[in-house]
């Protein structure tokens, strides 16, 4: 763990109510309404992939929304990907997309499940998951996990530049303890970890990559499996409250590309002095600044 706050993950500190200072207040493109950017917010004809541990598909937290899941297995290095009941073998999944219902009511959900009952596994796994929810045209991919494999380093790198090309939101979780991992830290994606304030409609721009946003990821309530709830805290839940909000930006303007999306977060982040537990929110007045 690191930051000021020992119950925050890694790559949050700048995030900390302490240390926002660095983070960004003047915005390039003007401060835009949020109105503007997410329409009627409810995500309507996108559909959001979930490389995770499975969904819960009865959950009631999931609310009918979850359309298909896949998982993949391996046989040695060929990775397959076969239909699969809706469940969650560990929680971990239900949990990401309780929190993209939540924000995202109409959205459509897509699992794919590459984790085990210990909420791990293989990198192969992993990737080919990825390369198949961008075949199957995903307007955003939320990845609450990542690969240390140095030897997947290219692998990963091209995952993300093809989700890119073919105009498929990356939105990935930073890992949890401060060490490189992929493809969270690449510049194609929208890179989240978690900050301090208790509140799913806050997040914050950071002008200093790597870990761009920052958002609600410090004790969340989320769905679990067996259709329960617990309370949380990781940057594995920061990231789905901005996957959603990218499903929403998707859904109002659904010709924006993923560096347009990620710009327009930008430019409806919070002011950094503006968000502390129970203020309001920012929420500017004018499409253009002031």
């Amino acid at each position: 763990m690191t930051g000021t706050d020992p119950g925050l993950p890694a790559w949050s500190a700048a995030f900390a109510s302490d240390r926002r200072d660095g983070l960004r207040r003047d915005r390039p493109f003007g401060r835009l309404e949020r109105s503007w950017a997410f329409g009627d917010g409810l995500g309507s004809g996108i559909t959001v992939a979930i490389v995770d541990s499975g969904v819960e598909g009865s959950h009631p937290a999931v609310d009918g929304t979850l359309r298909r899941s896949v998982r993949v297995q391996l046989e040695g290095d060929e990775a397959t990907i076969h239909d699969d009941e809706a469940i969650d073998v560990v929680g971990h999944g239900t949990a990401c997309a309780s929190i993209i219902h939540a924000l995202a009511p109409n959205a459509s959900l897509l699992s794919v499940r590459v984790l085990g009952p210990d909420n791990r596994g293989k990198c192969l796994a992993f990737a080919a998951g990825l390369e198949w929810a961008i075949e199957q045209g995903a307007s955003v991919i939320s990845l609450s996990l990542s690969s240390r494999s140095e030897a997947l380093f290219g692998v990963f790198h091209d995952l993300a530049d093809r989700a890119y090309f073919a105009g498929a939101v990356l939105v990935c979780a930073a890992n949890n303890v401060a060490i490189a991992s992929y493809p969270s830290l690449f510049a194609a994606v929208i890179s989240v970890a978690a900050h301090d304030v208790r509140d799913p409609d806050v997040w914050f721009y950071n002008p200093v990559p790597p870990v761009e946003f920052g958002a609600y990821g410090l004790d969340v309530d989320v769905a679990w499996k067996g259709g329960g709830r617990i309370v949380a805290t990781g940057n594995s839940f920061a990231a789905p409250h901005i996957a959603a909000y990218a499903a929403r930006i998707r859904a109002a303007h659904p010709s924006a590309s993923p560096p347009e999306v990620k710009a327009i977060l930008a430019a409806t982040a919070d002011q950094p002095d503006n968000a502390t537990a129970g203020a309001p929110h920012d929420r500017p007045i004018g499409a253009t600044g002031d």
